[in-house]
């Protein structure tokens, strides 16, 4: 029998995340009191037709909440298997969310919502660092979300917990405030003084073509590419949840798009939770050059 303790940060997808689970068969309950697990465990084993459990636990159960450590020991104890997956965040990202959806956060009472989020992070400091998987929610959008779910308990895939983003953008309108690492492909030739492709954008064969056309573009990718190898292990290692790697040109409209979409086709290769985004193009596809 295998239990699944998904917590996390208030707002950051949990009761999302248990749906998916129960979608590949998972018996999902939520909101379980931690001391009641061993119990709750024992009473499921009478049953031959549960066999993967997941649970919902949170800061929703207030005090009983530091009980889980003491439950989860006592699961162990009695030979039952357990993996913790916690949800999680950016601090901007949770207060916009329960912005929108009107919900006042479970510690925020009298507070800010800032400062409910600022002592929810200190309960679930131990939780964290003991869980298996971290997904960050911050910018994954829900089918990017159920896909992780999957890949990891239903097709059991290595799990990576590094969300990449390529960014196309322009310096005229400022560097993404999220980027991680940014690069300049100004050095190459602008189809902007081009008739014929000036009204086109980097998401066009005609532009895409004519940038990848000079061996600059070859030699400049080659060498990202490079670089990324090296360094996206070492994100993974030291528990970086989400990278984005900015490409910026003049405009975001014509080398930076295709360049970031050579660069998605690349990386997108090898790695699963790979996100393709053009900031300034008027033209906004997911990936895939347009004829």
């Amino acid at each position: 029998m295998k239990f699944v303790i998904v917590t996390g940060m208030s707002g950051a997808g949990k009761t999302t995340v248990l749906k998916f689970l129960e979608d590949i068969n998972y018996f999902c309950a939520d909101n379980i009191p931690p001391a009641l697990l061993l119990k709750f465990a024992k009473l499921l084993e009478q049953s031959n037709e549960i066999d993967k459990i997941a649970l919902g636990i949170d800061i929703r159960g207030g005090k009983m909440f530091k009980d889980l450590f003491d439950g989860l020991k006592q699961l162990n104890n009695a030979g039952f298997e357990y993996e913790i997956l916690f949800l999680d965040a950016s601090d901007i990202t949770l207060i916009n969310r329960f912005k929108e959806t009107r919900r006042t956060h479970p510690l925020s009472k009298g507070n800010s919502i800032a400062e409910g989020i600022k002592k929810e992070r200190n309960i679930l400091k131990d939780a964290k660092e003991r869980s298996k998987y971290i997904i960050d929610t911050s910018k994954t959008l829900t089918k990017e979300l159920k896909e992780q779910i999957n890949n990891i308990f239903l097709f059991n895939t290595d799990f990576e917990g590094l969300i990449i983003t390529i960014c196309s953008f322009g310096f005229k309108y400022g560097i993404p405030p999220d980027a991680d690492l940014v690069f300049d492909v100004r050095f190459l030739p602008n189809p902007y003084y081009i008739n014929e492709l000036k009204e086109f954008t980097g998401n066009d064969k005609p532009v895409y073509n004519y940038v990848m056309g000079f061996e600059e573009s070859h030699i400049f990718i080659e060498k990202l590419i490079d670089m990324l190898e090296f360094l996206i292990p070492q994100y993974i290692k030291e528990g970086k949840t989400s990278l984005v790697i900015a490409i910026g040109c003049t405009g975001g409209k014509h080398r930076s798009v295709s360049i970031a979409n050579a660069v998605y086709e690349k990386i997108s290769l090898k790695r699963r939770n790979v996100i393709i985004k053009h900031i300034e193009s008027p033209n906004r596809l997911k990936n895939g050059i347009r004829e």
